[in-house]
């Protein structure tokens, strides 16, 4: 489904835009970021905002990710203490991040525009960034910038972000590899070794939350299996929409938090 810039994010993107550049490299950035048509013409904050309306109407690119690449810069460069551009560009920061909030939107790295990723994926996101778990981060980025224009991609990607981790946790530990390197079989090696049993855990309500944990892991093999783009179809083919590969998505960014948090903690305890 087809998303367009809310009208918040227009004048914010635009204003700042304007400000910052000068015509030549406004110019150049629009067309950087795949903005469609001829230049308007006017002053840089009517040119601004005006592409950005083109930029709307326009059926042949993506809105959200024409945005991405706009304010990817703006979002991504670091700032430093004096930097005579400071209180604007974080001013720009805190408007832009609260008005793609309240339209359920996030800005994700690599100028990337993604709908309701909430905490656990932000969470998650800190962790992979912080270590050298190759693949990983790309299958993050390919989960959360698909899971509303090409569900069955984000399905996929959010199955081989959990399969990855595991990968690493085994290698990590020195763990024989199962026979069989699913989701599944790589999954009940992790989990023996972080000693993630249920019939071990004596409050109930926790037991309960880690045997829906194992579930979810297990159910996510599968779904990638039978309605992802990671195999050919059957017979029976899944009619996917983006709530439910956000819901796989962030099923799969939780459990695989969990098992970072719990990897970290087996990884500094004492024997």
């Amino acid at each position: 489904m087809r998303q367009t810039i809310p009208q918040s994010v227009l004048a914010i993107v635009a204003d700042y835009a304007a400000a910052a550049e000068t015509h030549a490299s406004l110019d150049n950035l629009f067309i950087y970021a795949g903005c469609p048509g001829d230049t308007p013409i006017g002053s840089k904050p009517v040119k601004a905002l005006a592409w950005l309306r083109i930029v709307n109407k326009d059926e042949s690119v993506s809105p959200l990710d024409v945005l991405g690449k706009l304010i990817e810069g703006y979002m991504e460069t670091p700032i430093s203490p004096g930097d005579y551009n400071e209180d604007s560009l974080t001013a720009f920061r805190l408007k832009v991040t609260a008005a793609l909030g309240s339209s359920g939107l996030g800005y994700l790295p690599g100028g990337h525009i993604g709908t309701g990723l909430a905490a656990p994926t932000k969470s998650l996101e800190a962790f992979i960034r912080g270590r050298d778990l190759k693949g990983i981060g790309e299958e993050f980025d390919r989960a959360a910038k698909k899971a509303d224009t090409e569900p069955r991609e984000a399905v996929s990607a959010a199955a081989n972000i959990l399969e990855s981790i595991c990968k690493h946790y085994i290698a990590d530990r020195g763990l024989a590899l199962p026979s069989k390197q699913t989701l599944t079989e790589l999954w009940a090696v992790v989990r023996k070794d972080l000693g993630f049993d249920p019939s071990q855990v004596a409050d109930d309500d926790l037991r309960t939350v880690l045997t829906g944990l194992i579930q979810i892991v297990q159910g996510l093999g599968a779904f990638r299996t039978h309605a992802s783009s990671a195999h050919g179809e059957g017979p029976r083919r899944y009619r996917l929409e983006p709530r439910h590969s956000r819901l796989a998505v962030h099923a799969a960014h939780t459990a695989a938090l969990f098992v970072l948090e719990s990897w970290d903690r087996k990884s500094t305890t004492k024997p």
